[in-house]
């Protein structure tokens, strides 16, 4: 195998093969609604990086069992991670996470609770919550750090420092909570070492990793930028590429939750390459074969 993949770490951990159950608790980021901003991040959709999740007017436990009807109709799996994706999952009454992440983890077959959320709603509140959640069933907060440099971080309206970063990481390993961070490549004006750096930097700082293709949609302000010919996208020649050397420069013990990503289609502008996941998983797993890729080779301290 040539890096460590998330599959490889479920094994490892639970025993057998769990799936994730995309939930919608609802909520807002506070790049949304007013606080920070009211246009949310340059590349984000109005699903806030939600499409594939669950219909938010049903309840947590209403979302759980359709998801499992839908998985269980294809796959013998019996364990699941309930995992809270669109928006900023901790961005709200901390009463309201309680009930709503409680309902989660109440299920027998539910293994884990994954919160996907911003390192600057990370609050003393919330993380005597997850503290509390983390007793019951091991709890996974995803972060969204996108990019370490300041001049991309600005440009994209991402809203906090890298030192909130910081400091979220501190809190949440202090709590024993598994830390997954999210990076960007190809994101306007990154050179490829400045996208290399980024993941270097999370993947020495958390326990996950995800790797993501920027995907320009319909509906987002990078759009705008796009048609106005300001950054091209990556080719997929350029990204596996980019892949490979990310790889290697991680931590051999940083699980790889995401290689890519799956944007919907119906709103996927650029790279259309992208919408073809055979092809780009062939195509990638072609480049770490040709290289005898293997992850931490290349990683420093």
């Amino acid at each position: 195998m040539y890096y460590y993949s998330l599959n490889e770490y479920l094994l490892k951990t639970f025993g057998e093969k769990v799936y994730k159950i995309s939930l919608n608790g609802g909520m807002t980021c506070p790049n949304r609604d007013g606080k920070l901003g009211d246009r949310g991040c340059i590349f984000c959709s109005s699903g806030g990086s939600g499409e594939f999740s669950a219909d938010k007017r049903l309840s947590i436990t209403e979302q759980i069992e359709d998801a499992k009807r839908r998985i269980q109709s294809k796959t013998n799996c019996k364990k699941f991670i309930a995992y809270f994706q669109p928006f900023t999952n901790t961005y709200a009454d901390v009463e309201y996470l309680r009930r709503i992440f409680h309902e989660a983890v109440a299920p027998d077959e539910i293994a884990a609770l994954s919160i996907a959320t911003r390192p600057d709603c990370l609050g003393d509140d919330v993380l005597a919550l997850l503290d509390e959640l983390n007793k019951i069933k091991p709890v996974w907060v995803e972060l969204g750090l996108q990019t370490v440099h300041k001049a991309t971080a600005d440009y994209i309206r991402r809203g906090y420092e890298l030192d909130v970063y910081d400091k979220a990481v501190a809190d949440l390993k202090n709590i024993g909570v598994y830390v997954i961070t999210h990076i960007i490549l190809g994101l306007p004006f990154e050179s490829r070492d400045m996208m290399i750096k980024s993941a270097v930097y999370a993947g020495e700082r958390s326990d996950g990793i995800k790797l993501q293709l920027l995907h320009v949609l319909k509906g987002t302000d990078l759009l705008e930028e796009y048609n106005r010919g300001m950054f091209e996208t990556l080719s997929l020649e350029e990204y596996a590429d980019i892949l490979c050397e990310c790889i290697e420069r991680l931590p051999s013990g940083v699980s790889i939750h995401r290689l890519t990503g799956d944007g919907d289609k119906k709103l996927l502008v650029s790279p259309i390459w992208s919408a073809d996941k055979k092809r780009v998983l062939n195509t990638i797993n072609k480049a770490f074969k040709e290289r005898d890729v293997i992850q931490g080779r290349k990683y420093k301290k």
